[in-house]
Formats: C-alpha cells, sequence, structure tokens
C-alpha cells in the first residue's frame, strides 16, 4: 500500500485512525490495561512478555499521540494515561459507533425488505 493522503480526510476522521492504529497492537492494549491498573502514575517496570526496548518502542508510541505520558523520577520514569487524550479518544470512538447504529437501525430489515435466499 502507497502512502496516504492525509489531508485529504476530516480532522476527526485522522484522528480516529490514528486512535485506532495505535491501539491496533495487544502490548499497546496490555501498556494501558496495566496503567489503568495501577492507578494515577506507574513507576518501574512493567510486567510483559517482552523485552524492555520493545516495551520502550510501544511506550513511545502511546506518548506520541499523547495517550501516556512520561516524567523523570531519578532514574526511572513513571508513566501516567493522560485523561484529556484518553477522553477525547473515547468520544471519537463514541461518536463512529452511534453513526453505525444510527446506519444499522435505517438499513434494519424488516418482513417486507428482507433478504431472501433461494434454495
Amino acid at each position: 500500500m502507497g502512502a496516504i493522503n492525509t489531508e485529504s480526510f476530516s480532522v476527526p476522521q485522522n484522528e480516529l485512525a490514528s486512535f485506532a492504529r495505535i491501539l491496533a497492537h495487544p502490548a499497546r492494549i496490555a501498556i494501558l490495561e496495566q496503567l489503568m491498573e495501577r492507578g494515577a502514575t506507574h513507576c518501574g517496570k512493567l510486567d510483559l512478555p517482552l523485552a524492555q526496548p520493545t516495551i520502550s518502542a510501544h511506550l513511545k508510541e502511546l506518548r506520541q499521540i499523547g495517550l501516556v505520558y512520561g516524567k523523570v523520577e531519578g532514574t526511572s520514569v513513571c508513566y501516567c494515561i493522560n485523561l484529556e487524550t484518553w477522553e477525547r479518544m473515547r468520544e471519537a470512538f463514541d461518536t463512529f459507533f452511534v453513526k453505525l447504529r444510527y446506519v444499522e437501525a435505517l438499513h434494519a430489515p424488516t418482513e417486507s425488505n428482507q433478504y431472501h435466499t433461494s434454495t
């Protein structure tokens, strides 16, 4: 697949695609889950079946989109979920899925318009 011309799409479409891409890897989901489970800020290593450089690369992806931020405390980096970005992501997905429910309701099969297959 070639390069994508993101200027051809709306800001909400590009933002939703960015959020979807960041959530498309199970390691990033696991990182977010661990940060949620451990509270506001987590310092130290995350418990994942990955090498530390791989975890760091995933944390970098999460930081770049703004879902996670890190602050240096001594020799450690402490990570937190950015609740403002988290809420923006939730709203973007909610808006998208609400549109889908609306379209499904418009096109829901009724007895008069159901698709019939012949046997």
